[in-house]
């Protein structure tokens, strides 16, 4: 895509982070994933972006670890991955749907999450999501994941609102791979690519 390039979160500033997260996804500051619904809820937006700055580790280039990527287009902030192990996702662990009828183990630290797509507004619509989702395995990768798993949600052609897409649709998980493991919902489905080891 021109123009298109996808860093760590730490190599992007937090200024650049902000302005991807509008609306929902400011509220939400990439912490419900992780908290779980009810530590989320009652957490002020600002304790919730101080934690998130601690995460990402923004503006700290030499920083050992991030928990997601953020991506350019000609040097604007477009589009923000939460991607991390999937054992950190404290509401996805503690909710009975992804499991169900699948032998795994939550707390499997091998296995990593696509936990959030966020596209700016003016962006959205212009396939982002597939390079980003993407970029999210090749990095899961390099890290010494052995595999990726992504939720997103079936439209069925409809349209839906950004703050429910925050999942990501199908269609970029296919695109890098993925398969899938589960229809735990009507209209979620498990999705997941199993890796080879860099090199």
């Amino acid at each position: 895509m021109d123009g298109l390039r996808i860093v760590p979160a730490n190599e992007a500033s937090w200024d650049d982070l902000q302005a991807i997260l509008t609306g929902a996804a400011k509220r939400c500051q990439c912490q419900r994933q992780r908290l779980g619904d009810r530590d989320w809820w009652y957490l002020p937006e600002t304790e919730r972006a101080a934690i998130l700055r601690s995460e990402t580790h923004c503006g700290d280039p030499r920083a050992n670890e991030t928990i997601g990527l953020v991506a350019y287009r000609h040097d604007e902030p477009v589009a923000w991955c939460a991607v991390d192990r999937r054992a950190v996702y404290g509401r996805l662990r503690g909710s009975p749907v992804p499991w169900e009828g699948r032998d795994e183990d939550p707390d499997d630290d091998s296995v990593w999450a696509i936990a959030c797509l966020i596209v700016r507004r003016g962006h959205r619509g212009q396939g982002l999501t597939y390079p980003l989702v993407a970029a999210a395995v090749d990095y899961a990768r390099e890290r010494g994941a052995a595999a990726v798993e992504g939720y997103p949600l079936l439209t069925g052609g409809s349209r839906i609102s950004w703050d429910e897409m925050n999942v990501g649709p199908v269609g970029p998980f296919l695109a890098a791979g993925f398969r899938e493991v589960a229809h735990p919902t009507k209209r979620r489905l498990v999705m997941r690519i199993d890796l080879t080891p860099p090199g």
